[in-house]
């Protein structure tokens, strides 16, 4: 069994070690510039628009990844945002499946029907994680550009909770 938690102040530097890994490898995140710790916090921990954030913990103890879910306002009032990211190394088997069955409970406890997930059409692994726990497809967004300008479709998935 993974242990699940809130994330707390000490898990920062753990947590925004795997994003920026995740940013360094490419292609299976919308980001693209590394995040300083003072970013992360206020995007993860603080950040006005989190309903809850939460860190998968490996054998050791240590952060093997972390899910975020928020408000997001070009979703509707009972629909969050999620936003999962895993170690890539050593992975932990079933981390994303365990945060999001605690991120799910929050979200119904507080009353919303729905999750959103958008998903960079080229992150084959992000599609499927989303398909496996649930989540269908909802919309696209076609040719959204990188910095490189490159277009890639932002594809995004629903999980109905009620």
């Amino acid at each position: 069994m993974i242990a699940v938690r809130p994330m707390m102040r000490e898990d920062v530097a753990d947590a925004c070690r795997i994003l920026n890994q995740i940013i360094a490898i490419g292609g299976t995140t919308a980001f693209e510039i590394p995040f300083s710790e003072p970013l992360f916090t206020q995007s993860y921990l603080d950040g006005t628009d989190k309903i809850c954030c939460h860190v998968a913990l490996d054998d050791q103890g240590e952060v093997a990844g972390f899910q975020w879910l928020g408000a997001h306002d070009a979703l509707p009032d009972d629909c969050a945002d999620i936003a999962t990211f895993t170690r890539r190394d050593p992975v932990l088997k079933g981390a994303g499946r365990a945060l999001f069955s605690e991120t799910s409970k929050v979200a119904s406890a507080l009353g919303f029907s729905a999750i959103n997930a958008t998903i960079r059409a080229d992150n084959v692994s992000g599609l499927s994680y989303y398909d496996k726990i649930g989540f269908q497809d909802y919309s696209v967004a076609y040719g959204v550009p990188l910095r490189d300008g490159k277009p890639v479709n932002r594809i995004s998935k629903r999980f109905t909770l009620r």
